[in-house]
């Protein structure tokens, strides 16, 4: 039996595999507002939250199960249950506690994420494992590696903070966050491929499944490519130290590499080319692809190694021996004994970011397929960098602990362009101009709908406005919409019988046109009130008529022809000669 055998049989003898994990909002991770304790507590406290029964735990059993203090645990129930910064609150508690003191402990739940929401994946095992600001560190590493970011030991210092004393607030230093580092590692939460990231960066390697449910030797198949690449001395020295840069702080000198002669540029004419882009070259005379040849013997001749760019040689482990056996249990399979397993230097270079799944891949025939599909692309016009990127996007997606068959994978999901029939739409977005797509937004949106109408069907509701239908089997929205789109006919206004009726041309009243009605056309109040007007308006005419024209007094025996005062009979010459008289 085999370590990695004997590992996983003596991990069936154990306990359950804890493999639990809930999304974290980064806002907890990156903010500085946050403890580290904070943090631990609201895994475990989501996690206690997915039960049926909800999160009842007390803070000593909390405490107990992360390993933390009472008061710790307090404490950062406390911060989460106050609002952050932005104004939201993380953690929100239900006493169920009577004033006397008897009761049951409190009912814990979180704030509901929003899908816009950023978030990370963390195992609940680790919160139990790991220290709280280990456990920061380790949620650094993972959403780093879910964006595909290629994280730097002073980038990780930066977010891990005091909390305490005078550097309250300040980031730790670089040589602290590589003790952190190396704690979790230690821990087996993390693989560190030292010197294997771009600049000599080291390579992180978050693990989701608890390190009991990992055989010893899975860690360290993972690292076995980058370890190889570092001498003896920078293996025995950890992490490096402040202020030395990316080169190793053994004395090793630069990071400084040989460059190789070959490169895929057409001017090169040293350069490898096979006959076709991701073919293998086809040589007059070859035997059978399929031959019944010793597998062991061709085994121990290339020691499973296949050619791959550059010349270098990459591991092809077999099939175990249980899958080369024929159907009816007699000898084995045949083999391939064909030619040699080259790939394009320059196809090599396209499947740089998932170069570690490739190296996984132990069917020669499936590497093959891969690169086919890698040249097929190329040749109808998919740029390498959109490929890359293809690649890049969509292995940060996913953990690297869900990927049972990485063939599979890099077949099925890795390559495949997503999108509609437009050549440049990559998933939904236009590759030239970095807009979204909109015939894909119309699929989106019809897809949804339809979507929508076969669930309101299922559910009995109407499929175009999701309401109970009435008793005619149509809702009253259906009802109101057909009355707009077809009005109902205006009914023909019916003649009175009897006299003609009319407006009051005064006052707007109805009023049945005949006697006087039919030379005014007016009602009976407005035609009295008319009347009454007319003969106010008469009175003053007739005085003014009576008044005299003249005056009444005489020059001599010949009358007075001038016009008389307003309040008398007499003109103004006569009225002076009455004034003289009386005061004489």
């Amino acid at each position: 039996m085999s370590a990695v055998a004997a590992s996983a049989a003596a991990m069936d003898e154990r306990a359950p595999v804890r493999r639990q994990r809930v999304r974290v909002p980064i806002r907890l991770v990156s903010s500085p507002h946050y403890q580290d304790v904070a943090l631990s507590v609201y895994v475990k406290v989501k996690a206690l939250g997915l039960r049926p029964e909800g999160c009842q735990a007390k803070s000593t059993t909390i405490a107990s199960y992360l390993g933390l203090s009472v008061a710790s645990v307090e404490r950062g129930m406390t911060q989460l249950r106050r609002p952050g910064p932005d104004g939201v609150v993380e953690l929100f508690s239900d006493r169920r506690t009577m004033p006397g003191g008897t009761g049951t402990s409190a009912v814990r739940t979180v704030r509901a994420m929003t899908r816009a929401e950023a978030f990370v994946w963390l195992p609940v095992a680790a919160s139990e494992d790991l220290t709280p600001r280990q456990l920061r560190a380790f949620a650094l590493i993972a959403y780093a590696q879910a964006r595909g970011i290629a994280l730097t030991e002073a980038e990780l210092a930066a977010g891990l903070r005091h909390h305490s004393g005078d550097k309250a607030g300040q980031s730790i230093s670089v040589t602290a966050a590589s003790a952190v580092v190396d704690e979790v590692e230690a821990a087996r939460w993390v693989t560190v491929q030292r010197r294997a990231g771009a600049q000599g960066r080291h390579h992180y390697i978050a693990h989701d499944i608890a390190p009991e449910a990992r055989p010893d030797g899975v860690c360290a198949a993972v690292a076995v490519a980058a370890e190889a690449a570092v001498t003896n001395g920078s293996q025995e020295t950890v992490s490096s130290q402040v202020g030395e840069g990316s080169g190793s702080p053994v004395g090793e000198g630069s990071l400084a590499n040989e460059e190789s002669p070959r490169s895929d540029s057409p001017d090169d004419e040293g350069a490898f080319f096979s006959s076709a882009v991701g073919e293998v070259p086809v040589v007059e005379g070859a035997g059978a692809v399929e031959n019944p040849a010793d597998t062991a013997a061709r085994t121990e001749a290339d020691d499973g190694l296949a050619l791959r760019a550059g010349g270098n040689s990459q591991p092809s482990p077999s099939k175990p021996e249980t899958e080369k056996r024929s159907r009816g249990g007699g000898s084995a399979r045949s083999s391939y004994d064909g030619p040699q397993l080259a790939m394009s230097p320059h196809i090599y270079a396209v499947l740089e970011p998932v170069h570690l799944l490739l190296e996984r891949v132990t069917s020669d025939f499936v590497v093959r397929q891969i690169a086919r599909e890698v040249g097929r692309q190329l040749r109808e016009g998919t740029d390498a960098e959109r490929l890359q990127h293809r690649l890049t996007v969509r292995f940060a997606k996913v953990m690297l602990s869900e990927i049972r068959d990485p063939g599979r994978w890099l077949l099925g999901v890795a390559l495949p362009r997503w999108g509609c029939g437009y050549q440049d739409c990559e998933a939904g977005v236009l590759w030239s101009t970095g807009k979204d797509c909109e015939v894909c937004a119309e699929i989106v949106q019809d897809k949804a709908a339809a979507r929508h109408r076969a669930q309101r069907i299922e559910q009995g509701l109407c499929p175009e406005h999701g309401t109970r239908p009435g008793p005619g089997g149509r809702c009253v929205d259906c009802v109101l919409d057909d009355a707009v789109r077809t009005p109902a006919p205006v009914p023909a206004q019916r003649e009175v019988e009897g006299p003609p009726r009319g407006s009051c041309g005064d006052c707007g009243a109805r009023i049945v046109v005949i006697g006087p009605a039919l030379e005014d056309g007016l009602c009976k109040l407005c035609r009295e009130e008319a009347a009454v007007l007319d003969t106010a308006a008469a009175v003053p005419a007739q005085t003014a008529q009576a008044r005299q024209e003249t005056c009444s007094g005489r020059d001599g025996d010949v009358p007075c022809g001038r016009k008389p005062l307003l309040s008398r009979s007499v003109c103004g010459v006569h009225r002076v000669q009455e004034l003289a008289g009386e005061v004489a």
